[in-house]
């Protein structure tokens, strides 16, 4: 490119970019490098400039494509970055900008053309593209050096060892970046990768020693959320029409030029995120995701996801077992500390979630917090703004959720935790709940969405497992979450009839019109039903178990207890309302003992009476149902739960998605979909 390269428009008749994509080779040792290294452009600011960019570059990537085989100047430019990230440590230590400068332009080329060779080639043309090997006359093969592999492990060493100063800060950015491309291969195919070039490279050979550094760095870059160096303080040469391309490309979203949007897939929203206050902890994020989801090699396990999976907190003295590999430590409270700051963006929750599942160190660790609402008030408000959050993000929540509430010492602790004036809950003013009544309202409200919108009986069906895994364990729960549980009852009980009076009215329609093809009422009316005696079960599991604890809930089962009638009867509920139909018809007899036109505070004071008053013994005991995650033993009926969420947490879409997201941030998104 050159220092008089100032414009976009100057690449495609640039000299030195022409001799790079040229048919004569260009050695390593050639002054060239330096004059070609030596450029800065001012910073795209939109999509259209993006691809002004790409379309200035194409016939230059198709030339080298075409001559790059036989001039090996792709390997030659390779060369000259390793031999430079030798001596950038030092580099660093003697604040040589200059050197930091081209360095870091000579990856940004690399990372651009590994991207078009990924796009346009099979695995075994992009090997052919890095094996180049000079031969002279009369001289017959020899082994040759593979130029991706040392590529990428340097690339790991750089992102492991190399300081993070305002200098080295866009070269650690564009080193991750780089690895992310690489990783994206799994965009250009439809099917799972299980033997891929990247399992040949990084999970074997002199790539996988790193592992544990790569994955331990890229957490701690997460958890520190370092800024970029302000405007002033970049390293690149100043030009009077603008900063330098590669900082505008890698840390423009510091100065607000870009928006990241979403992870969300085809349907999904896709509304801008703020500006990232870290590109750097952005890029990690997403690379170890990547990593952490790559499938397993043929021969081995993913090394990048048993790191996730066995990582210890740093006060943890305990010795590692030696059967598990790339094992370290990190400390937990700062982690804790970056998860709960960061899940407004669905890198951060999903990252949330691979912990919470994978690993039981991590697990342990936060539902022994005692302040699980810094937690779980970020995901509340996830699942609170539904209608602004794509599908993704929502599962990813509901799922963490269900974690969570298998725990039962979560579910108790939640009813302790008290929280006053809840700003985000619009609905009615909260000046005072408990951590566990706001998560009922928060889930009660996300099915009334849902059942209005968009129609998930999956989703809806998670929501209520969350609710039943914490029921038993519901505590003096407040009276707004009381009423919305009857109201999500009493809401499920008219769309029943509806749904059923429909069906009715088909069939005696159908008597007398046989040309018409009857609507599939009896599907809708089975999944109402399921909802119905899931709802069922929660109210009939809280009374069973902590009856003396919720006053509030007896209070709304009486005031709307005419909705309960109906199903006494139904043959789908009649064992699971023999409880509810025992506490109603108890307390209703005790309130017309104690006389007409009773306060609410008296009604509650005979409740309270009551329940001491209630034989233990009257209530049937019904097996405590508990949905868990991984559903290893369940029933077929319980697995079919977990259908709608394969898209959000298949490790084939979690790279598309992260991929995507990562070369967005950078502003490369037109060079690479």
């Amino acid at each position: 490119m050159g220092s008089n390269s100032s414009r976009i428009s100057d690449l495609p008749k640039n000299e030195y970019l022409k001799k790079l994509s040229g048919t004569e080779s260009v050695s390593e040792n050639d002054p060239f490098w330096n004059q070609l290294l030596s450029f800065s452009f001012p910073a795209p600011t939109s999509s259209s400039e993006l691809k002004l960019l790409e379309e200035a570059t194409i016939s230059v990537c198709k030339a080298l494509v075409e001559n790059n085989p036989r001039t090996g100047n792709l390997g030659a430019l390779i060369k000259v970055f390793l031999s430079r990230t030798k001596e950038l440590k030092l580099s660093a230590e003697c604040q040589n900008h200059i050197f930091i400068w081209q360095t870091h332009n000579a990856l940004f080329i690399i990372c651009c053309l590994l991207k078009v060779f990924i796009c346009e080639m099979s695995d075994e043309e992009l090997q052919l593209q890095f094996t180049y090997e000079e031969k002279s006359p009369g001289s017959f093969g020899s082994d040759s050096e593979d130029l991706l592999e040392e590529l990428l492990c340097c690339l790991m060493q750089l992102i492991t060892d190399i300081p993070l100063l305002d200098i080295t800060y866009e070269i650690s950015v564009e080193a991750i970046s780089t690895m992310v491309v690489f990783l994206s291969c799994q965009l250009f195919h439809k099917e799972i990768l299980r033997q891929s070039i990247s399992h040949k490279y990084l999970m074997q050979g002199p790539c996988l020693p790193y592992t544990s550094k790569l994955v331990k760095t890229l957490l701690y870059n997460f958890i520190r959320q370092e800024k970029p160096p302000p405007p002033g303080a970049h390293i690149y040469p100043q030009q009077s029409d603008g900063g330098g391309l590669l900082y505008g490309l890698a840390s423009g979203v510091a100065t607000g030029l870009w928006t990241v949007f979403t992870l969300g897939g085809v349907g999904s929203k896709a509304a801008a995120s703020p500006e990232l206050s870290s590109p750097l902890a952005n890029q990690s994020l997403l690379l170890l995701l990547v990593l952490a989801n790559l499938t397993d090699a043929p021969d081995a396990p993913n090394p990048y996801r048993q790191a996730i999976m066995s990582f210890k907190n740093t006060q943890d003295s305990s010795p590692f077992p030696s059967s598990i590999p790339h094992a370290f430590q990190i400390n937990f409270n700062s982690l804790y500390t970056a998860l709960c700051e960061q899940q407004t963006s669905d890198q951060a929750t999903l990252l949330l979630y691979t912990l919470l599942h994978q690993n039981s160190n991590v697990r342990t660790y936060m539902l022994a917090r005692t302040d699980m609402e810094n937690l779980v008030l970020p995901i509340l408000e996830i699942l609170y703004h539904v209608e602004e959050r794509n599908s993704h993000h929502v599962y990813m929540a509901l799922i963490i959720l269900l974690i969570l509430t298998e725990d039962d010492g979560f579910n108790r602790s939640i009813h302790e935790v008290i929280l006053k004036n809840i700003t985000w809950y619009s609905e009615r003013v909260l000046t005072e709940i408990s951590l566990g009544s706001l998560l009922i309202l928060v889930v009660i409200r996300t099915i009334q969405y849902n059942m209005t919108r968009t129609r998930d009986k999956y989703l809806h069906t998670n929501c209520l497992a969350a609710l039943a895994n914490m029921s038993a364990q519901f505590r003096s729960l407040h009276q707004y979450a009381a009423q919305r549980i009857i109201s999500l009852f009493s809401l499920l009980s008219k769309k029943h009839n509806k749904v059923l009076e429909q069906a009715t009215q088909s069939l005696r329609g159908s008597l007398s019109s046989d040309d018409v093809p009857l609507p599939d009422y009896a599907q809708d009316l089975n999944v109402i039903e399921e909802v119905i005696r899931m709802m069922l079960e929660i109210i009939n599991s809280c009374l069973t178990n902590s009856l003396h604890h919720n006053p509030n809930l007896v209070y709304a089962l009486l005031y709307k207890r005419d909705l309960f009638e109906q199903f006494r009867t139904h043959p789908s509920f009649q064992d699971i309302m023999q409880n509810i139909d025992l506490v109603i018809t108890f307390f209703s007899s005790r309130l017309l003992q104690a006389g007409a036109e009773l306060s609410v505070e008296r009604v509650l004071e005979i409740i309270k009476q009551g329940v001491v008053a209630l034989p233990k013994d009257r209530l049937k005991h019904v097996s405590q149902f508990r949905f868990f995650l991984m559903f290893s033993h369940q029933s077929t009926e319980v697995k079919h739960i977990w259908q709608n969420i394969t898209e959000a947490m298949c490790p084939q879409c979690i790279i598309k998605r992260c991929v995507r997201a990562a070369c967005l941030v950078t502003g490369r998104l037109s060079l690479i979909i």
